[in-house]
């Protein structure tokens, strides 16, 4: 690995000291994987899209929830850079789900409110396509992203790839719904 990489080598050298022990247990509870059958062959990294962006690698996520390191795991930007695309799963060959311990990590993170601070528009984003779904069944982009540029003040970003978008016909003005949306409001209304 060469040194302007974002990811750090070993997971533990740069880290604070473990702060719970039985993360491991919470990440479980949560997703039901077993972040224990991980032995670190490192094949979720090398398959990952999104690794080269994050700042712990995907292997090391596991290797620190192993390890306790709870609010490493939480602040990091990792778990919110995960595409949850499963390529990680497909690779692994102990069957272990990365994207849903992603997943469950990023619901800890907001439940005990470790967001870390430049993170915060990444949540943002999610919960504002959790929303689109609850009330269309999918996501409308464009009011995705309204929203979205509403919550932040980040109103002028991408402007011109958005123009670009709407030209080539890729964002709906109005958004459609699909037929099953009582049956996705009350997945919602669930939890």
């Amino acid at each position: 690995m060469n040194s302007d990489s974002k990811v750090t080598t070993s997971p533990l050298s740069s880290m604070s000291t473990p702060t719970d022990p039985d993360f491991k247990q919470q990440i479980q509870a949560i997703c039901g994987e077993n972040v224990m059958s991980c032995y670190q062959c490192g094949e979720c990294t090398a398959g990952c899209p999104a690794a080269f962006s994050m700042d712990i690698a995907p292997n090391q996520v596991l290797r620190l929830a192993q390890a306790g390191f709870k609010d490493d795991v939480l602040t990091s930007s990792a778990i919110w850079l995960c595409a949850g695309c499963e390529t990680c799963a497909t690779r692994c060959p102990r069957g272990v789900a990365l994207s849903k311990v992603m997943d469950a990590c990023r619901q800890i993170s907001v439940a005990e409110g470790k967001v870390a601070k430049d993170q915060r528009n990444v949540l943002k984003m999610h919960e504002e396509m959790l929303r689109q779904i609850q009330t269309f069944g999918r996501v409308h982009e464009i009011s995705m992203i309204a929203a979205f540029k509403m919550r932040t003040g980040r109103f002028f970003d991408d402007v011109f790839a958005g123009i670009q978008m709407f030209l080539k016909g890729k964002l709906g003005l109005i958004p459609s719904v699909i037929k099953g949306r009582k049956e996705v409001k009350e997945l919602f209304d669930k939890q």
